[in-house]
């Protein structure tokens, strides 16, 4: 087993270090429909414009992931946060606005250079995270209602403006004209979901700990 691994880690390597040349360079036609897209870096144009159903199902599986562990964990007892040196909380509590607004501009940023809906999502959710280990925030209990809509907001809104753009004659084929603005109400509401989903994958497998 020792020899199998070690071959299959030089055969790996050897892959990483050399890869072969792609197939097809989209390079050359996605900067040449750039300004169609509606934004201005050729990631987010890729994501949400000419690979937007890609994303879209990627949202999906995010969600169906916490559902999932929804079904699984089931509803316990939700017990009060163990609580860390108040110079922890103070430290997180000063933390979390620059997270907040750092977690705006990405998503701002998004249409012309890196960043967009899912590193400012990541960044929210780590805000979450952090205000838990210090005690400022509980566990998940089941979800309810006002949290079951923001889960569901990004995905929803993907969903209702992919529906309505099938009338012009393929999935997500945004016009011209409202390209940017469609995209910005996309990434908004997936920052927002995906920030609640990425934090729900931590709070709520937390809950037993928290509760025990």
């Amino acid at each position: 087993m020792i020899a199998l691994g070690t071959a299959f880690t030089i055969v790996l390597s050897e892959a990483l270090l050399d890869p072969l040349p792609a197939a097809i360079d989209l390079r050359v036609p996605v900067a040449a429909h750039l300004e169609e897209s509606g934004v201005s870096h050729p990631v987010t144009a890729v994501l949400l414009n000419y690979r937007g159903y890609d994303t879209l199902l990627e949202i999906a599986v995010l969600l169906l992931a916490l559902l999932a562990i929804l079904a699984v964990v089931g509803e316990t007892r939700i017990a009060s946060p163990s609580r860390a040196h108040p110079v922890l909380q103070a430290l997180a509590r000063l933390a979390t606005p620059s997270i907040i607004v750092m977690a705006v501009y990405l998503l701002w940023a998004g249409a012309f250079r890196p960043g967009g809906a899912f590193q400012a999502a990541a960044l929210l959710a780590a805000a979450a995270v952090l205000l838990h280990l210090v005690g400022l925030l509980p566990g998940w209990s089941t979800p309810r209602l006002r949290l079951r809509l923001g889960l569901v907001a990004g995905f929803a809104v993907f969903l209702t403006v992919a529906a309505a753009l099938l009338r012009q004659g393929a999935l997500l084929k945004y016009p011209p004209e409202a390209a940017g603005g469609l995209i910005l109400l996309i990434e908004s509401a997936l920052t927002l979901s995906l920030a609640l989903i990425l934090a729900g994958l931590f709070l709520i497998l937390s809950r037993d700990e928290d509760a025990s």
